[in-house]
């Protein structure tokens, strides 16, 4: 016997639900290949350092402003190259999971077998 929530499906038939889940999952695939090749930019010590990443995390570009580069101050400029590193994947994460909820509703966060 099935169990029946009323109301669960708002009248929408299984056949609809579907096919706007199958929906989603193209919308969701078509977002990951876009947002994969997209460029994301961080930059750390007021600019001194700036990094840029692809939306899989490779890294594309480290830019150093000459004047920043103190041979007595190596350490400086190695922590605003990992402080500008890390910056950046927050930024990809966080534009990721904001841009995936919009797709999925915040379905996402369900942890659905095979859906995502």
């Amino acid at each position: 016997m099935k169990a029946r929530i009323p109301g669960a499906n708002n009248g929408q038939s299984q056949a609809a639900m579907l096919k706007q889940v199958q929906k989603m999952q193209e919308d969701m695939q078509t977002f990951q290949a876009e947002f994969e090749g997209r460029e994301f930019t961080a930059a750390a010590g007021g600019g001194i350092v700036e990094v840029t990443m692809t939306g899989n995390h490779e890294l594309k570009k480290v830019h150093i402003d000459p004047e920043a580069v103190d041979p007595e101050d190596v350490e400086m400029l190695e922590d605003y190259i990992t402080i500008a590193i890390n910056e950046v994947v927050k930024n990809i994460a966080a534009t990721q999971e904001n841009e995936m909820a919009a797709i999925t509703g915040g379905l996402s966060g369900l942890n659905i077998p095979g859906l995502f």
